[in-house]
């Protein structure tokens, strides 16, 4: 049977997911699962997810969260996701495990903008309730709603993932690069072994809890959590998707069972936060050129962003700046300062 074919034979929502989701298929009433090549059984449960299950014969190794378009305008990693889901339908990729996809802020990908009243990505863990009148927050609880039920029905003692494919609002000097959620506990040496398989440059590890989708799933849901950050944020349509190819192969081989080598494979360089620099009020300037990279580093003493009275120095020999933004909303993060910390980070992992 040629390619063509067997999406023909595929549901609409299976043979091009993000397509249908955009323009609003659902399935018919009494026709939201089913069973796809070797065995595979999928269900939708809501606008953007989707759940599958290994074939009758086969055995879950672990429970797996992969997402994207938490910001709507972010659309590599939202077409590779629907490649994914493609590939799982067909067959030409593998599943061993439970697995639930999602794209995340379906009205700002149709809208194609980062959000549309606030950013789904600091609404996690319960901050959604604090803004009835957001049009995000809804979707917010939905998820957090979703992600529950999907782990509690998951074996006991099943191993437990969440990749949470983003693109960057800027370049980068490490890319692609991921970040970890803070949850007290030391970061995970099977995450960082999938992380080298990915060909991940740089990990930024958090040393606080946030409000982000991965901080959720991994401090309520118990995952190993990441946030990958894969090139930058353009149209659907104009993205090289070839450029992701390492990550996209480390993702199937996730969903595969296959094991994380480990040995052999070179570990991302790791930064730690050392502070978030805060937008307080529209008073906030930024002290950079807009065209600054992330991970751009800046010597002891350089003011780097100033807010009415308040100014943001680097406090280190070396201090990197991520993520600066001085668009976003009063109270949130305009950018974090991050120092190096690869050996002592990767000497204690656990």
């Amino acid at each position: 049977m040629t390619f063509s074919a067997e999406l023909a034979n595929l549901p609409a929502l299976l043979a091009d997911f993000v397509g249908g989701t955009l323009a609003g298929t659902r399935p018919a009433p009494g026709h939201e699962r089913g069973e796809c090549a070797r065995g595979v059984r999928w269900r939708w449960l809501d606008e953007g997810v989707l759940q599958f299950d290994p074939g009758p014969t086969g055995l879950a190794t672990r429970s797996v969260i992969v997402s994207a378009g938490i910001h709507g305008d972010e659309t590599a990693p939202i077409e590779l996701l629907s490649r994914l889901v493609r590939d799982l339908a067909c067959a030409r990729a593998s599943l061993s495990c439970r697995l639930l996809v999602v794209l995340g802020n379906v009205a700002a990908m149709r809208a194609g903008r980062r959000y549309l009243d606030d950013d789904l990505n600091r609404l996690f863990g319960g901050r959604h309730e604090r803004l009835s009148g957001s049009r995000e927050a809804p979707r917010a609880a939905t998820l957090e709603r979703m992600v529950r039920r999907f782990f509690d029905d998951a074996p006991a003692g099943q191993a437990r993932w969440h990749l949470d494919m983003h693109t960057a609002i800027r370049a980068s000097l490490f890319e692609p690069f991921a970040l970890l959620p803070h949850t007290g506990a030391l970061p995970s040496r099977a995450m960082f072994a999938w992380l080298g398989e990915a060909r991940v440059a740089a990990v930024l590890v958090h040393t606080e809890k946030g409000a982000t989708w991965s901080h959720f799933t991994a401090g309520r849901c118990g995952t190993l959590a990441c946030t990958l950050e894969l090139g930058r944020a353009r149209p659907f349509g104009q993205n090289d998707l070839t450029r992701f190819e390492a990550a996209d192969r480390a993702v199937r081989g996730l969903l595969a069972g296959c094991a994380l080598a480990g040995a052999g494979v070179t570990l991302p360089r790791v930064f730690t936060v050392t502070a978030q620099i805060t937008k307080h009020s529209e008073a906030f300037e930024l002290e950079l050129a807009s065209d600054v990279p992330n991970f751009t580093p800046f010597a002891r003493g350089t003011l780097l962003a100033r807010d009415g009275d308040h100014r943001y120095v680097a406090g280190h020999d070396e201090e990197r700046i991520v993520f600066p933004n001085p668009a976003v909303k009063p109270g949130l993060r305009a950018g974090l300062l991050v120092v190096e910390t690869t050996a002592d980070t990767l000497a204690s992992l656990a």
